[in-house]
């Protein structure tokens, strides 16, 4: 067995390609804990408890608890990551518009495009010997733009060493939630202009200006067609005149949204508010083949500033972009 207790942790292990906990991990296998006290906690958290530091509930302990030994300071800037990206995740709604998502390694990324015609989209009979219909599959012209999304953490350290991990964990979480809320209006600038490879998305003109009504909302399902419409996006003001029409006036439905707050769901999509979305549009797409996000790494920060305690001006950031798979995945309803 591994012994978590005897690892020699040192800024070193961050100035690879892989987390810290990943290399832990390759150290000190979780695997080896089955059945023991230890189960259940990765190898991040057996350091955690190596050194007794309790990063939540009410009795956590301080910010300084993780300087008292130079390997245990070697843990905080991990501690960080992890709180950001959490953060992140409890703000994320990328998870209910992207097909799929890549992790590279560089900053150049090229996506694959596939532009089926009309034709290409329906399976006709193939008689015996015949030719099977091609779908083609190509790299895109342009590379994915990735755009750099982050926040300056500005504080001393002996502004924040007595305060308590908990709420500095929320402070944390709220910088993983604004950049993963910009992640989301680059994804939606994507959906609606392209990602400079001539795929910007189709527009569907509502039947009277400033206004939309339940007929504006069946010419998207139907111009979507022969994909799903089980996604839509609208900023706020279209929000309410959505929510104000009068087949979104059901009894039931009604009481579903004032009992959980679960916006209505359109013809069973989706739907999602977007405050920052400007004009008045909507977007409906097929979650499923419309957008892949495109992700260099995961969460940056200056590590040697984090573990030597010179934490002003300590950059934490995030570097992700959006390409579409399928230009016609993703439509406009102008209002």
């Amino acid at each position: 067995m591994a012994f978590y207790d005897s690892i020699k942790l040192e800024k070193g292990m961050y100035h690879t390609e892989r987390t810290l906990t990943e290399i832990l991990e390759e150290l000190d296998p979780s695997e080896s804990y089955k059945g023991s006290e230890l189960e259940g906690l990765d190898a991040y958290q057996r350091q955690l408890k190596r050194f007794d530091i309790r990063t939540g509930g009410a009795h956590s302990d301080t910010v300084s608890k993780f300087f008292e030994t130079t390997d245990s300071a070697a843990l905080f800037p991990e501690y960080v990551s992890r709180a950001v990206r959490q953060g992140m995740e409890n703000a994320d709604c990328l998870k209910n518009i992207i097909a799929a998502k890549t992790v590279i390694k560089g900053m150049d990324y090229r996506s694959v495009r596939s532009e089926p015609s009309a034709d290409d989209k329906s399976l006709k009979p193939v008689a015996e010997g015949a030719v099977l219909p091609q779908t083609n599959v190509k790299t895109g012209e342009n590379l994915v733009k990735l755009i750099k999304r982050g926040r300056m953490l500005v504080a001393s350290y002996e502004a924040i060493k007595y305060q308590r991990l908990d709420l500095f964990t929320v402070t944390l979480r709220q910088i993983g939630a604004y950049i993963a809320r910009e992640q989301l209006n680059d994804a939606v600038d994507v959906l609606i202009n392209g990602d400079g490879n001539s795929n910007a998305a189709q527009v569907i003109s509502a039947d009277t200006a400033n206004t939309v009504t339940y007929n504006d909302l069946l010419k998207l399902w139907a111009g979507l067609s022969p994909y799903e419409l089980n996604t839509m996006l609208a900023p706020t003001a279209v929000m309410q005149k959505l929510l104000a029409l009068t087949e979104m006036k059901d009894a039931i439905a009604g009481l579903n949204f004032q009992g959980t707050g679960k916006m209505i769901t359109p013809m069973g999509a989706g739907l999602l508010h977007i405050p920052a979305m400007t004009g008045s549009r909507i977007i409906g797409l097929d979650k499923n083949c419309a957008l892949e996000m495109v992700q260099s790494g995961g969460v940056v920060m200056d590590t040697d500033k984090l573990i030597d305690r010179q934490l002003e001006r300590a950059a934490i950031s995030c570097m992700a972009g959006f390409a579409k798979i399928f230009a016609d995945a993703a439509k406009v309803l102008s209002i």
